[in-house]
C-alpha cells in the first residue's frame, strides 16, 4: 500500500466523525414537526428540541481541546464515536420530552469535540501540499451525512408507526463503523512529539507523511515546540491575536449566512414557499445532494487555487443567492423560485465556507495552542448555530422570508470584505511554516 493511500484511509477515517456530525445535525429536520405535535410543545420549548443538541455541540466544542491535548487525539475520537452511538439509541428510545433532550445533547456534545478534534488530527498527518483536500474530506462527510440523513428520511417516513424513533436510531450503525474506523488509525506524530516528546512512537507515522528528510521535519515540529503549555488564558494573551481574530470571524460569518437555519428547517422553509410537506421532504434531499455535489467540487479545488479564492467566489454567490430568495419572499413569487435559489445558495456555500472553514482554522494556530485554537473556532461557529437555530422559527414566523434572508445577504456582504480585507492565503505551507 503507497504513502499516499494510508493516509488517504486514516483521513477518511478520522473524517467519518464528520458524518456522523452532519447526519446527527440534519436528522432532526425530518421529525422536527412530528415532535412539536407529539408534545404539544410551545415555540420555545420547539425551539429547545430542535436546538438542545446545538448547545451540547457548543460545551463539546469548548471542551475538545482538553482531551484531544491531554490524552491524544486518537482516544479523543473514540469517545466521539461513543458519544454518537449513546446518542442515536437513547433518542430513538427516549419515552418523554425530557429524556429525548438529554440524548441528543449528548449526541451534540460528540459533533463539537468532532468538529474540533478530526480535522485537527487531519491537519497533523497530511502533507503540506494536499492538506486543504484531507481536511476537506471532515466537511465532504458531513454533506454527505447531511444527504444521507435527508434521503433516511424520506423513505423512512410514514413507513412505520413512530417513524421518528427510526430516523434517529439508523445513526447507531454508522456510529458502530465508525468506532471500528479508529483502530485502524495512528496517533498523531505531532501531539506525540509536541505533547509527549516521543519521537520513536511518531517517527513511523512522519516515514509516511513526510515529503522530505524526516529528521528535516522532526526538527521542524520540535523547533516549533515551547515550554510553556497550551491554555485558553494562553490562546487570549496576545501573542495569537490575529489568527484568534480569524478564526472567530470566519466561524460567525458561517452562521450568518443561514446556513444551518436551511439545514435545520429546510422542510419547513419550502412549505413556507408553497410546496407539500412529500415536496418538501424531497427538496430537501434536493439540498443534500447539491451540497455533496458542490463540496466535492471545493475539494478539488481548495489546494489549487487556495482558501481566499474559494472564499472569494462563494462570497459573491451568496450574496445574489440570499437577495434572490428575499425579493421572492417579498414580491410573493414563491413556488418553484425558492427552492432554485436555495439550491444556489447551498451550492456557492459548500463550493466556499463549507469546504474551507475546517481547513482554515485547524491551518492558522500554532502546534503548541492548535486544539484550544481549533476549540475556539468550533465553539464560536456553534454558539452562533445554537443562536440562530433557537431563533429562526420566531423570526420567519414573525417577520417572514423576505427580512429574514434579507438579513442573512448583507451579513454576506460583510464576509466578502472581511475575505478581501483580512485573510490571508495559507496552501501549500506547512503548519511549521504557518504564522499568520
Amino acid at each position: 500500500m503507497s504513502n499516499s493511500t494510508k493516509i488517504f484511509l486514516w483521513s477518511i477515517s478520522a473524517a467519518l466523525g464528520g458524518f456522523l456530525f452532519g447526519f446527527d445535525t440534519a436528522v432532526i429536520s425530518g421529525a422536527e414537526q412530528t415532535l412539536q405535535k407529539l408534545w404539544n410543545s410551545t415555540p420555545a420549548e420547539h425551539g429547545l428540541t430542535v436546538s438542545i443538541a446545538l448547545i451540547g455541540t457548543v460545551i463539546g466544542s469548548l471542551i475538545g481541546g482538553i482531551p484531544a491535548d491531554k490524552y491524544g487525539r486518537k482516544k479523543t475520537l473514540y469517545l466521539v464515536a461513543i458519544l454518537y452511538l449513546i446518542s442515536a439509541l437513547g433518542s430513538a428510545l427516549a419515552f418523554d420530552w425530557y429524556s429525548f433532550l438529554a440524548f441528543r445533547f449528548i449526541g451534540g456534545v460528540g459533533v463539537g469535540i468532532s468538529s474540533v478534534v478530526a480535522p485537527m488530527y487531519i491537519s497533523e498527518i497530511s502533507p503540506a501540499n494536499n492538506r486543504g483536500r484531507l481536511v476537506a474530506l471532515f466537511q465532504f462527510n458531513i454533506v454527505l451525512g447531511i444527504l444521507i440523513s435527508y434521503l433516511s428520511n424520506f423513505l423512512i417516513a410514514g413507513t412505520f408507526e413512530e417513524d421518528w424513533r427510526w430516523m434517529l436510531g439508523v445513526e447507531a450503525v454508522p456510529a458502530v463503523l465508525f468506532l471500528i474506523s479508529i483502530f485502524t488509525i495512528p496517533e498523531s506524530p505531532r501531539w506525540l512529539i509536541i505533547k509527549k516528546n516521543n519521537i520513536a512512537a511518531a517517527r513511523p507515522t512522519l516515514e509516511v507523511i513526510s515529503e522530505g528528510d524526516v529528521d528535516v521535519l522532526i526538527a521542524q515540529i520540535q523547533s516549533a515546540q515551547t515550554n510553556v503549555s497550551s491554555s485558553f488564558r494562553r490562546l487570549f494573551s496576545g501573542s495569537f491575536k490575529r489568527p484568534v481574530t480569524l478564526a472567530i470571524l470566519i466561524a460567525m460569518f458561517n452562521q450568518l449566512s443561514g446556513i444551518n437555519a436551511i439545514i435545520y428547517y429546510a422542510p419547513r422553509v419550502f412549505e413556507m414557499a408553497g410546496l407539500g410537506t412529500e415536496s418538501a421532504l424531497l427538496s430537501s434531499a434536493g439540498i443534500g445532494l447539491v451540497n455533496l455535489i458542490s463540496t466535492m467540487i471545493g475539494l478539488t479545488l481548495i489546494d489549487k487555487y487556495g482558501r481566499k479564492s474559494l472564499m472569494f467566489v462563494g462570497s459573491l454567490g451568496l450574496i445574489a443567492a440570499l437577495a434572490l430568495a428575499s425579493e421572492a419572499f417579498f414580491s410573493e413569487r414563491t413556488g418553484i423560485a425558492v427552492p432554485v435559489y436555495l439550491f444556489m445558495f447551498i451550492a456557492f456555500f459548500a463550493f466556499s465556507q463549507g469546504a474551507v472553514i475546517w481547513v482554515f482554522i485547524s491551518e492558522i494556530f500554532p502546534n503548541s495552542v492548535r486544539a484550544h485554537g481549533q476549540s475556539l473556532g468550533s465553539f464560536t461557529h456553534w454558539i452562533m448555530a445554537a443562536i440562530i437555530a433557537y431563533i429562526f422559527p420566531y423570526f420567519a414566523q414573525t417577520f417572514g422570508g423576505g427580512i429574514t434572508f434579507a438579513f442573512f445577504a448583507v451579513m454576506m456582504v460583510l464576509q466578502l470584505l472581511f475575505v478581501m480585507k483580512m485573510m490571508p492565503e495559507t496552501k501549500g505551507k506547512s503548519l511549521e511554516e504557518l504564522t499568520v
